[in-house]
């Protein structure tokens, strides 16, 4: 017997031959999504090894100092840091860094010049937040009230930890003293423009609270008040009496007769005479001595303090028209010719008293074959007074002390009728 034939596929469910095409794209699509998902692999795989290493406490056995130069990129930082042994790899440095600005919850901040101190074992990602949010090291310059322009520049120009030229001396007046921090390199121009406007600021904030009838009527005037003020006493509780002194002298018509408006018309910035004052240096006519010009000089002598602007808009309520030193490092004051002439008596025998325990120093040192110390002339004289023929010869005649310690003599007919200085303690 044999086998029936099997009956044929009903017509329309014949088989049909599978599309190359199709085929082609399907191999082509399961390449792509082999290729990806290894890709992907790979990525995260490097991304988990560059965070793992970025977040791994770094190499430093203890703190250390790095000094990013201004204008270096990102990769020269990191070379930078590698070859200091302050990171391991640079590239993973460099891609942390971009890594955390892109899946980081805040945009990656650039990397800052400075000086900075890396903790011991910081890691890269610790060390890319010091740098980024400058938490560079912090020096600091003292400039002291009652400096010139010029000598504020000069001691900026001798800050080792500051850079840049300075061209030009700002005005006198117009910077205000006070303690400025900055990161190494900082440039010598921003601490001034620093200070300018500090200046700005303080007199605008001053200059609104004013005591009212007062004899200035302006913030250049008060400047040039409050910078007399600021080399006449380096003491805070005297500020304000003093400035009350010289304001009873304007109103009443009196010549301020200061002695640091000699100085500074006779050396201007420079600040410092050297010696001490002669009675040409009295009679010179300056347009700063106030021993021969009325009212206030032209301009600030010094750049004041805040609590010199202060208590030039704020003087005390006396009626003093005198003050001489006292001996211990503030000053009498005096309503009357008469009182003040005894203060300066008492003074005279202090500073009487002083030369003679300085000479008898002497002569101990010298006895012990020891070179006495010559006094500094940094700063000038500090006390004492100014040793001249009309002096000595006013001596001996009826005397009395101007609104800053000067002496108004009432000589003989054979001497000069004007001041002479007995100098006072000056703050430094």
């Amino acid at each position: 017997m044999e086998p029936g034939r099997a009956p044929g596929r009903p017509r329309g469910l014949q088989a049909r031959e599978p599309s190359r095409a199709l085929a082609s794209f399907v191999r082509v699509i399961s390449g792509v999504l082999t290729v990806t998902l290894v890709v992907m692999l790979l990525v995260g795989g490097t991304v988990f090894a560059i965070f793992n290493n970025f977040e791994s406490p770094g190499p430093l056995e203890g703190p250390r100092i790095v000094v990013i130069p201004k204008g270096e990129g990102r990769i020269a930082i990191a070379e930078r840091l590698e070859r200091e042994g302050i990171i391991t790899n640079r590239w993973t440095f460099v891609g942390g860094y971009l890594l955390q600005g892109l899946v980081g919850s805040k945009k990656a901040a650039e990397l800052r010049a400075g000086e900075y101190e890396i903790k011991e074992h910081a890691s890269m990602r610790e060390v890319i937040d010091t740098l980024a949010e400058g938490k560079s090291i912090l020096y600091k310059t003292t400039l002291p009230e009652g400096l010139t322009s010029e000598q504020i520049v000069e001691r900026l120009k001798a800050e080792p930890n500051l850079s840049g030229e300075i061209t030009s001396i700002p005005p006198e007046g117009s910077l205000l003293p006070d303690t400025y921090h900055f990161s190494k390199g900082t440039a010598r121009n921003e601490i001034l423009d620093r200070m300018r406007e500090a200046m700005e600021r303080s007199l605008a904030e001053l200059w609104e609270g004013r005591d009212p009838d007062l004899p200035i009527r302006s913030v250049e005037e008060l400047v040039t008040f409050a910078s007399i003020v600021e080399k006449e006493t380096g003491r805070d509780d005297e500020r304000e009496r003093v400035a009350a002194v010289f304001y009873n002298r304007l109103k009443k018509g009196m010549r301020l007769q200061s002695d640091p408006t000699i100085i500074y018309g006779i050396v201007g910035g420079q600040g410092v005479l050297g010696r001490g004052i002669t009675r040409s240096d009295i009679e010179g006519k300056t347009p700063y001595n106030t021993y021969q010009i009325n009212g206030l000089p032209p301009g600030p002598i010094c750049n004041p303090g805040k609590s010199a602007l202060h208590a030039a808009l704020h003087p005390a309520k006396t009626s003093d028209l005198y003050f001489v030193a006292d001996g211990t490092g503030g000053h009498t004051f005096t309503e009357t010719l008469k009182d003040h002439n005894s203060a300066v008596q008492k003074w005279r025998a202090v500073e009487k008293q002083a030369k003679a325990k300085q000479s008898a120093a002497d002569a101990a040192d010298q006895a012990a074959g020891a070179a006495p110390i010559p006094p500094s002339s940094e700063e000038g004289p500090k006390t004492g007074p100014v040793t001249t023929k009309g002096q000595k010869a006013a001596k001996a005649a009826s005397a009395s002390n101007g609104a800053d310690g000067t002496v108004s003599s009432t000589a003989p007919a054979n001497t000069t009728t004007v001041p002479l200085p007995v100098r006072k303690p000056k703050k430094e």
